[in-house]
């Protein structure tokens, strides 16, 4: 999972989702990283990649930032589940990295950061940054 700030309200096209707004504050984007963690989160870090995943024409905005890394290891379907359960603590982007899945969405504008890392250490999460 990724906390991602972004710093100023910005318009952003993502792919076939077409343009969208996001207002400034924290978003958590859930996504799964099966052969290499390192190697996804790292990509995800850089400004300059192709843009493949919803997640990376937001990221390559230059007022948004990753602000932290949560991450457990998991089965691939542990990535729906978790999106899922955080409906309860932010807004869902519609059908943002959600394409194959049954959650509404994989990226949420938080409300309260704090409320989340407590549930995420529940979860087993574990903090990288």
């Amino acid at each position: 999972m990724l906390l991602i700030d972004v710093k100023k309200d910005i318009s952003v096209k993502v792919g076939a989702l077409g343009e969208l707004t996001f207002k400034k504050g924290l978003y958590v984007y859930v996504g799964s990283a099966q052969n290499s963690l390192e190697k996804r989160v790292s990509r995800h870090m850089s400004k300059h990649k192709k843009l493949r995943w919803h997640v990376d024409y937001l990221l390559s905005n230059k007022h948004v930032k990753i602000k932290n890394v949560f991450y457990k290891e998991a089965p691939k379907s542990e990535e729906d589940k978790t999106a899922c359960k955080l409906l309860e603590f932010g807004t869902p982007i519609p059908k943002f990295g959600a394409s194959d899945s049954k959650c509404i969405s994989h990226l949420f504008k938080v409300k309260s950061s704090k409320e989340l890392y407590t549930s995420l250490t529940k979860w087993g999460f574990l903090n990288q940054l």
